[in-house]
């Protein structure tokens, strides 16, 4: 059986948790024209579905939620299903395609069937054309989103051959076999227990360690579930989502990080802070210490599973400093903050939580990771993420990508998410938001920008001198 992972199951949870929620991630890669026509496009994609076998599996959940739910072949796979195709109405232009992402965003995918979906959308502005690549989180994370742009785009303008395609879907599986294999890992959980038990006492000085570092993050992480103040950033969602960008050259935030000797993610983190200051205040609001927590993703896959389709990520809960009424005094304070909580090892206690759940059993990890996502997210006002792109150039059909910009899905409180992804030189900010409440998405995207300008050095300038310390992140993803 090919289960899913713990972490894996909690977005499909999250999902089921808020019935007006869609956990799916995307990225929108921007293309030269012309845009290929419905045959070419579906004979690229299938010359690539040997690659990506996630693309014609579906999940099923386990009868009475027994264990964790499987990846299984879909015997009706029907890629037609999953193609889909637009087009924006003349002009184009940034504000139509966004507008566009919104709506393709708000809607769930069909868990009947593989959680994916590609939106081929043309009329862009100087002939251009966009690929919306629309994936549950369940499926992948941002660093494995990579991945999959390595498997489905080319390196060169000259497209690959087709990949010899033998798939033929595996023997359905029934819910009393499901149910029967479920059964038959609950009886090696206490097994399982033991061994870990036992390889923990020949090892007592290192499993003493791993004991303390798990308490010190584990009390760090319960932070998340102390309820923030009131604020117009969190509160219920409806169905219907806003999407917006602004970009920006890499180097830009790279001078900024290099002049206040920080590391770009702290950068991008004051930024944000800085904008959701703003559209407090033009709300009349008081942005008090406390008031804006943020959930940001951390990349903890290893080197060996750079190529696997799951979830790694853990979570830094950072109190962002809204309070503070300068931007370099913001900056400072994001980065004495991440220090303290990677001080906390925050990180590891969460992977090591994810490692821990995955040997208890599935009924009571569920319950717990529901229960856990209702009170967390009264902690919460906004997620945000950043992913390191592609790092070479890549094509689709001869054409080559210009530009990809991120979205990330935002669920139960959090009506504010905000992703940045790089590539070929350029910075792009996604700015998700819930389309009732905060109808500011563009200026929350244009005011990252400007904020990271204000922390651009001044001619001449000479670096401060300053300890950065180090950040992986990735997404939502």
């Amino acid at each position: 059986m090919d289960y899913l992972s713990p972490l894996d199951t909690s977005f499909l949870d999250a999902e089921d948790e808020d019935p007006h929620a869609s956990l799916a991630i995307a990225s929108v890669a921007v293309l030269d024209g012309p845009a290929p026509g419905p045959a070419e496009f579906a004979a690229a994609i299938r010359g690539r579905l040997p690659l990506v076998p996630r693309y014609r599996q579906k999940v099923r959940r386990i009868p009475f939620n027994l264990g964790r739910p499987v990846w299984i072949d879909d015997p009706d796979f029907d890629l037609d299903f999953h193609l889909r195709r637009t087009a924006l109405a003349e002009p184009g232009g940034d504000l139509a395609l966004e507008r566009l992402i919104g709506r393709i965003m708000s809607q769930r995918l069909d868990r009947d069937r593989p959680l994916w979906e590609d939106w081929l959308v043309e009329g862009l502005p100087e002939g251009r054309w966009a690929l919306v690549s629309k994936v549950h989180h369940c499926m992948l994370d941002g660093v494995t989103g990579n991945e999959l742009y390595r498997l489905i785009c080319d390196s060169t303008p000259k497209p690959r051959r087709a990949v010899p395609d033998r798939w033929q879907p595996g023997v359905p599986v029934d819910d009393v076999d499901l149910t029967l294999d479920a059964l038959g890992q609950l009886a090696r959980v206490p097994f399982d227990q033991a061994r870990w038990f036992a390889g923990a006492l020949r090892e007592p000085v290192r499993a003493a360690r791993r004991i303390g570092a798990l308490t010190r993050g584990a009390a760090a992480l319960a932070g998340s579930f102390v309820p923030a103040p009131e604020t117009s950033l969190a509160g219920p969602l409806g169905r219907a989502r806003r999407y917006a960008v602004a970009r920006m050259p890499l180097d830009e935030i790279g001078a900024a990080a290099g002049f206040h000797s920080v590391t770009i993610n702290d950068v991008y983190l004051a930024a944000v802070a800085g904008a959701l200051r703003r559209l407090m205040l033009r709300r009349g609001e008081e942005p008090h210490a406390g008031a804006v927590r943020t959930l940001v993703p951390v990349n903890v896959r290893a080197e060996t599973a750079q190529h696997v389709f799951d979830n790694r990520v853990a979570s830094l809960l950072v109190e962002l400093p809204v309070e503070v009424e300068d931007g370099p005094g913001r900056l400072a304070a994001v980065h004495e903050r991440i220090g303290e909580l990677r001080a906390r090892h925050e990180v590891e206690a969460g992977v090591a939580l994810v490692a821990l759940a995955d040997r208890e059993p599935f009924a009571a990890v569920s319950l717990l990771v529901r229960g856990a996502l209702r009170l967390s997210q009264r902690g919460l006002a906004t997620v945000t993420t950043n992913v390191p792109g592609p790092p070479a150039p890549l094509y689709i059909l001869g054409r080559p990508i210009r530009e990809i910009l991120p979205y990330v899905p935002i669920a139960e409180r959090l009506r504010i998410g905000v992703a940045v992804m790089t590539f070929a030189g350029q910075a792009a900010f996604g700015v998700t938001t819930d389309f009732a409440s905060v109808p500011e998405a563009g200026e929350v995207a244009c005011a990252i920008v400007d904020e990271i300008r204000k922390l651009a050095p001044a001619p001449a300038a000479r670096p401060r001198k300053r300890v950065a310390a180090t950040t992986r992140v990735a997404g939502p993803t």
